[in-house]
Order: C-alpha cells, then structure tokens, then sequence
C-alpha cells in the first residue's frame, strides 16, 4: 500500500524494466533495467553515447517508440507524452536549459508555465502578482535571488539553470531528474544546489543525477548505474566504488593517462591583445599566444571567459583595444572577419552557437569553410564534402550512423567533437576554446585534449577558457586568471597548482610589489 506525507508519497519505487529502443542505424538501448528509490539519489552515468540520457528521455515521455515497461510504486504508468510522466510526479532538468525555456517570457512566466498556460487556457483572470510571488518563493528555496521580472533572455546559463531547477521544484515532484545540473555552475552555486538536493532528498524525493563529474558524483550520490553501449554494465551504492573503478566501468579499460604530453615548439607570438574591453565585462585585457603554445584563461562561473572570447572573435557589440595578428594589427568587427584572419572559435554553447542541429553531420564539418568545396559558378561539389567529412569523422572518432545523420541525435560529445572539428577544414592559425569538455565524458575528454595537443604541435596558436583548474594545469604552458572581467595573474603552469589557480580566480592578490 502506498502511504500518504502530505501532497507526495513516500515508499515509491520507479522502476525501468527491459527498456529498448532504436534509431535509424543505432539501438540506443538494449534489454535495460533502472530502479530508483525515494528519498535517494541515484547516479546514473556512462561514456557519451552509453543511453543515460536517452532512458531518461524515455521516462520524460521524449522518446515513445520503446518497448519493456515502466513502474511507479508497483503500478505501471503508460509515458506516451511529457505531461503524462509529469502527472505522474517525474520532473526533468535537461542539459540543453536555452531548449527547455521561453526566451521572451519573464523569469516568474517561465517557473510558473504550467499554471500560467492553465489559467490562459480557462480564459480566466492571471494574478500576475501572485504568480511573481510564487516564483519568487521556489527561487529563494534555491538560495537565488534573480528578478521574477527579467526576460530569461537576459540570464546567463547559469541563471537559466536556477530557473529550471525553480520549476521542478515548483510541482509535486517525486522524481528529479537532473541532467549534467552543475555543468553552468559556479563552485558557490553547486553547493547551494548540492544543499538544495538534500533537503529534497530529506522530503523523500528521488534524485536521479547524471553528471560526468565523478567527485560530485562520490559526494552527493548514494547509488549508482554505469551503462556502455546502451546497456547496464554496474549497478552498486557508490561508497563501494573507487574513482578510478567507476571509470574503468564507463570505459571497459583502464584510462592510463589524462593529458597529453606537452611536446609541441614554441614559436612567434601570432595573437596579441592589448588593452580590450567590451564596455560591458570584458575590461582592459592584455594578452598573447604563440604558435605552438596552449595558453589557459582560467576563472569561475561569471569572471568573464566567455565575453572575452567573444570579443577577440569579433562577437560583441562594441570593443576597445588592439588587436595584432602575426604582428599586423586587426579590427575584429564581427565574426566573419576573425575567420578571414585565421581564427577559429569553439563556444561554450554548442548547441545553440557551435553547431546546425537540425543539419547533418556532413553540412556542419564543411560549413565554416564553404569556398573549399566550391567548384565552377559556386556550386558545391558534393563528393569533396563527404570525403572530407568521412576523413574528419574518421579522424576524430566520431560515431555516427553516417555523414548524413542529423546532428542533434547525437551524444553531447560527438556533438562538441563536430563543433570543433568543422574548424579544422579552415586550417586556422588561431584556435580559441571556450570549455570544449563541458558536458563530455571522460574518454571524449582525452580525444579533446590529443586533438587540441595535436594542433598546438602543428604550430597553431590556442586559447583554452575553462573553470576546470584540473584542466588548465594539465593541458596549458602559460595561464591568464580572470577576475570579473580583469586578468589578475599570468602564470606558467609548470610552476603553479589548482590551490593557487583558485585563490586568484576569486579575486585573491598577489603579495608581490
């Protein structure tokens, strides 16, 4: 019998039981069994492409071509459709947050959708202050302070994240499914969320909690299931598992070596910047990269990264400074100028900057160089696109059914390695980074690291924003700190260490004179 605590139950058990399913030239997911319990969280983690995400999807009502069955408390639910797992109390964060909000809506709108669209859809009366009061509340149990009234256009991601956290928290949730949650946030705002999961967990609900992030994982998780391939490899609670064993069950190898060796030459400065701003964040940066050389900008959530990547890509409304490119000074005034002048950028969203979802794998590799596979009055010759893209595809280790799939059924990975691999038919001389692992699993991680490690040894100029400290020490020689908006310390990595990387990342001063 089920028992009652106010609105939720307790003593629910979800169960996921022989799941299938199949895409055209891939079956996502084999023979697959998933059992979460209230009151617990529930790791469930696997390399890019293992099918996390894609059982997930099943249990939100996205996918409904599956077969096996799924049960709540004993009771099989019929998913068909995203409002049926809902009623059924399961609420799901997506990765892709810019997918699952309305940008020209206001933040309370968007954390109170449900009731707004119902209220609109009876034609009665909308207490516009009251569904700001509401939204206001859900957010305050988030430790977030954001204005009901802004446009979610206005957020950052990681704001965007807190309004979603904000609107499943704002039903009667017994199923939290929260998808690579912490990757937009900054280390205060994990621990709010890490707080938040808690307490909910305290209420009896259950955290199922996809994350790449295996030290999160080891301190918030009680249990876990490790899938490869579309199947279940290990199910066991967490405190019985090593870092290193968790790993080696996502890979089915042991994972010798993190970072590649730094064996590339050093050569002439090819990027120098002095004094840039964007009269917003970015304020009074000077920098520079030689070819050859991988050079970190490091920083928290909010210090900047991503602004000023945009700006030394010509993607921000207005800048100051000087630019120089192997020694001619530049003016970057948008995006298609910087590419001219052999610069190639991989942003932090991929999804929504880096890539053509809805196109296949074969139009994104060949799209930033188009003129490369022209041929007479500019048509493009289809055979020179695919036999690059095969050649890329191959090259990278992409997997995909074919050239021909549509990007946006692959996995986060496969996605950031396209996003970085249509540059490399531009040959540019400048490759610029804004945290190309975020959202990837650790083998894809390494592919990322050889391939950045492999352009630098060919001479090219890198620059590798990142919040991972781990990374930044691991792969860079020299590292720029960002600190709202300002670079406080350059440093050479050889001679540095996460601990220091991190106390002036939050705004620390150097005791030198």
């Amino acid at each position: 019998m089920l028992e009652q605590r106010g609105s939720r139950m307790t003593n629910t058990t979800l169960e996921m039981k022989e799941i299938s399913i199949d895409f055209p030239g891939v079956k996502a997911l084999d023979r697959v069994t998933f059992t979460a319990k209230p009151g617990s969280v529930h790791a469930l983690i696997g390399a890019n492409g293992a099918g996390k995400s894609t059982l997930m999807k099943v249990l939100a009502g996205a996918y409904t071509h599956f077969s096996g069955e799924i049960k709540l408390g004993g009771i099989g639910l019929s998913i068909s459709k995203p409002t049926d797992s809902q009623k059924a109390g399961v609420q799901i964060v997506f990765q892709e947050v810019d997918a699952a909000l309305i940008p020209t809506l206001t933040v309370a709108e968007n954390i109170m959708l449900q009731e707004t669209v119902q209220h609109a859809g009876n034609k009665q009366w909308i207490h516009w202050r009251e569904i700001h009061r509401k939204a206001e509340t859900h957010l305050k149990k988030l430790d977030s302070n954001i204005s009901t009234k802004r446009l979610v256009n206005s957020l950052t991601l990681a704001e965007k994240q807190m309004v979603l956290l904000a609107r499943a928290i704002s039903t009667d949730c017994k199923f939290l499914i929260m998808d690579e949650p912490t990757a937009p946030l900054s280390n205060r705002e994990t621990e709010k969320l890490f707080s938040v999961i808690n307490r909910l967990k305290g209420e009896g609900v259950g955290i199922i909690f996809i994350s790449h992030r295996i030290p999160e994982i080891i301190e918030v998780c009680d249990e876990i299931t490790i899938m490869r391939n579309g199947q279940v490899v290990k199910q066991d609670m967490v405190a019985n598992l090593s870092q290193e064993k968790i790993i080696e069950w996502m890979l089915g190898q042991k994972l010798e070596q993190q970072f590649p060796e730094h064996d590339s030459t050093i050569g002439e400065t090819i990027l120098k910047v002095e004094g840039l701003s964007d009269y917003r964040i970015v304020k009074h940066v000077s920098i520079h990269v030689k070819a050859g050389e991988v050079v970190g900008i490091a920083g928290l959530v909010g210090a900047g990264k991503t602004e000023l990547c945009k700006a030394l890509f010509g993607d921000a409304p207005k800048t100051n400074g000087t630019i120089r490119i192997k020694g001619k000074t530049v003016k970057l005034k948008n995006p298609q100028t910087a590419v001219r002048n052999g610069m190639a950028f991989v942003p932090e969203e991929r999804r929504k900057e880096g890539l053509i979802l809805h196109e296949s794998v074969q139009t994104n590799l060949v799209s930033a160089n188009l003129q490369a596979f022209t041929k007479v009055l500019h048509f493009l010759d289809e055979k020179m696109q695919k036999n690059k893209s095969q050649e890329i595809i191959q090259a990278l280790g992409i997997k995909t059914p074919s050239s021909d799939a549509s990007v946006h059924t692959l996995s986060g990975g496969n996605q950031q390695k396209i996003a970085i691999g249509k540059w490399l038919v531009s040959d540019a001389d400048i490759y610029i980074f804004d945290e190309p692992t975020k959202g990837v699993d650790v083998g894809a991680k390494r592919d990322i690291y050889d391939l950045i490690a492999a352009l630098a040894k060919r001479g090219k100029a890198i620059l590798y924003a990142s919040s991972e400290l781990s990374e930044i020490v691991g792969l860079t020689n020299r590292v720029y700190v960002l600190y709202d908006g300002k670079i406080t310390k350059e440093l050479s990595t050889t001679e540095t260490d996460e601990q220091e990387l991190l106390y002036f990342s939050t705004g620390g001063q150097s005791n030198e004179n």
